[in-house]
């Protein structure tokens, strides 16, 4: 049996190195370096995208601030709007609650002021009526002769009395 198919050829061996190291700097040069470059290339493209994916997350978080502050700044506004406003209803309902006061302070005094006019009337009228029944009852007592001092008493004494009943 022939083994020479298994001895070792140091041509051989030699060869195939040479052979190896040749294909091998050939795909380093044409294959490893477009895809190294494709890599890099890729790598490059990836970080670009995070950049911009953290830059737009930075720009989504002011924002976002931009936005609270807005909304704390708009309730802050509205409530100094309801309190002033509530400040004016206050103010404006004082005034008319002033001005109804005044107004029924004033038809008071009227009314006060017209009683007493009518009043004064009224005691007018009644003393005019006691003076005219005084002339009427001195003219009985004068048909009666009574003396003038009595006359005279009597007369006081009745509007004395007429007096007190209308008061």
């Amino acid at each position: 049996m022939n083994l020479d198919f298994l001895t070792i050829d140091i041509g051989s061996i030699i060869f195939n190195l040479a052979n190896t190291l040749i294909l091998f700097l050939v795909i380093k040069h044409f294959l490893f370096k477009p895809v190294n470059d494709i890599i890099e290339q890729r790598k490059h493209d990836v970080e670009e995208t995070y950049s911009l994916a953290d830059e737009a997350l930075e720009n989504a978080r002011q924002s976002e601030k931009k936005y609270n502050d807005l909304i704390g700044n708009a309730r802050e506004e509205s409530a100094k709007i309801i309190k002033n406003a509530s400040e004016t209803a206050n103010r404006r309902s004082e005034e008319i609650i002033s001005e109804a006061k005044s107004n029924a302070d004033m038809i008071i005094k009227k009314a006060n002021s017209e009683i007493e006019r009518e009043k004064a009337n009224a005691r007018s009228a009644v003393r005019d009526e006691v003076s005219d029944l005084a002339v009427m009852v001195a003219e009985k007592v004068i048909d009666k002769e009574i003396n003038s001092d009595d006359h005279r008493r009597f007369i006081d004494e009745f509007i004395e009395n007429v007096g007190e009943n209308n008061d």
